[in-house]
């Protein structure tokens, strides 16, 4: 067996409205994402970070990606320390609670869900 490693390399959160997701995502994590543009029908807005970590972006192609609040892959971000700092800002910028703040089990620290601005059902994740 080799070495243990992530199993998430990458992900895609389709997205209907670049600049509206865009300000949802800085402003619900206090970051900022780089835009950046593929061609006349492709962007991607990517969330920052390095080799180092998981990395993905939002996405924008009409023909390809579609939001969806009840189907495709659930993933959880990372929301540490606390999730609740994250959650709180979410009705404010446009998204909406779907699953409050719950413990997931002693060991495996909190989770919520949450709907994005763009139709997404997203999860996070914290240790506390």
């Amino acid at each position: 067996m080799g070495e243990a490693k992530n199993i998430i390399s990458w992900f895609e959160l389709p997205v209907m409205d670049m600049d509206r997701a865009k300000a949802f995502y800085e402003t619900i994590f206090d970051i900022e994402l780089s835009l950046m543009v593929l061609g006349d029908n492709f962007k991607m807005a990517v969330f920052p970070g390095g080799q180092s970590v998981i990395g993905g972006a939002l996405v924008w192609n009409e023909d390809w990606y579609k939001p969806s609040n009840t189907h495709g892959p659930l993933i959880h971000l990372n929301a540490n320390p606390d999730l609740q700092v994250v959650q709180d800002k979410i009705e404010s910028a446009g998204g909406k609670v779907t699953i409050p703040k719950r413990q997931i089990g002693p060991e495996n620290g909190y989770m919520a869900v949450f709907e994005d601005t763009e139709g997404n059902r997203v999860a996070l994740h914290s240790d506390n």
